[in-house]
């Protein structure tokens, strides 16, 4: 695996492909399709339950909670169904680099940020990175701790959203779920009128993105007909610096400081130091809900979806599908009904 560390310098993880062991299994490559798998969480929520699994505080995306294959390792497989690994970048932290050694599978680039600022920097570095070496790049980008049951059919949703990014360059289209409670730990996307079709997929404009609401706001949302955000999103990569460089632009221009920094390979300690100074800023809140002419977006159909976030949710989900783990009866916590798709 070609790990690009940030100062950004090239390195290997050698380790087996289980993808290319199960090639058949997988759809023809989206051409020009990206993805970037976002994986430096904590995952202090969860927790309770992961220390229970794999007896230590390993972030979550590094656990295996079904099957043989942590949620890092499924999320990664699932977009090789359609993106080949030398598109797929993976963001994570220098902290996390022998959780990775151990997880990655394949030759699939890693973005190891010096510490965490934030989600927005999280999207925007690799959008900054990708659209520097692929100008006309469009990018799914991924979260590595969601439950998606039916990964064919969802990786065909990607990119469907891929055709539709092709045919209008200028939007962002973010990947919704159809909400089943008022869940105020998720975003919310109200949709607008139709903007069009790719393939039998209609596409929205946005009339509003709210992250994270009240409540009592949250209860308006699910009666508006608003659908929850999933997280998955596909752009240009330019597009997306073009939304930070308008929303967010002190951290655009350091971005591009550290990019042409990395290029000319200034001393790692003077990198650090560029990326200490970055704003610790939200990519939902502070992107995403000021953008909304940008926006589109398109509901996922016949997808299992959930935002492994918290035991609650992943006790839920596993009991949908009846499953039941030795470590449920452990938790503390109570299961709750869960927010899933």
């Amino acid at each position: 695996m070609r790990v690009t560390s940030l100062a950004i310098s090239s390195a290997r993880f050698e380790s087996a492909d289980h993808v290319a062991k199960h090639s058949h299994l997988a759809s023809p490559a989206t051409s020009e399709l990206w993805a970037v798998v976002l994986a430096g969480g904590w995952g202090v929520r969860l927790r309770p339950l992961t220390r229970l699994v794999c007896g230590d505080d390993r972030p979550k995306q590094y656990v295996i909670l079904t099957g043989s294959r942590s949620l890092l390792q499924q999320t990664l497989e699932r977009a090789a169904l359609r993106v080949p690994f030398d598109r797929t970048v993976v963001v994570s932290l220098e902290a996390q680099a022998t959780h990775l050694a151990a997880a990655i599978r394949g030759q699939a680039h890693i973005l190891l940020q010096p510490e965490d600022r934030g989600t927005a920097v999280g999207v925007l570095l690799p959008a900054h990175w990708i659209a520097a070496r692929a100008p006309d790049a469009t990018v799914v980008f991924m979260p590595s701790d969601h439950l998606i049951v039916e990964e064919h059919a969802f990786m065909d949703q990607v990119a469907q959203a891929a055709a539709f990014v092709d045919a209008n360059p200028e939007r962002i289209v973010l990947l919704g779920a159809e909400p089943t409670e008022p869940e105020t730990e998720y975003g919310w996307i109200e949709p607008r009128p139709p903007l069009g079709r790719a393939d039998d997929q209609p596409f929205r404009a946005v009339r509003r993105f709210i992250e994270k609401p009240s409540l009592e706001v949250a209860r308006a949302c699910l009666a508006a007909g608003s659908v929850w955000n999933t997280f998955v999103f596909v752009a240009k990569a330019r597009t997306l610096v073009e939304a930070g460089r308008d929303t967010l632009p002190q951290t655009h221009h350091a971005l591009r400081g550290i990019m042409q920094a990395s290029g000319r390979r200034v001393r790692p300690d003077a990198i650090r130091r560029m990326y200490a100074a970055l704003p610790n800023a939200n990519f939902s809140r502070d992107v995403i809900e000021h953008v909304a002419p940008r926006l589109a977006v398109t509901t996922l159909a016949g997808i299992t979806w959930c935002d492994w976030g918290s035991p609650r949710r992943v006790i839920a989900s596993l009991a949908r599908m009846g499953l039941r783990p030795a470590w449920v009866d452990q938790l503390t916590e109570p299961a709750g009904t869960g927010s899933e798709r």
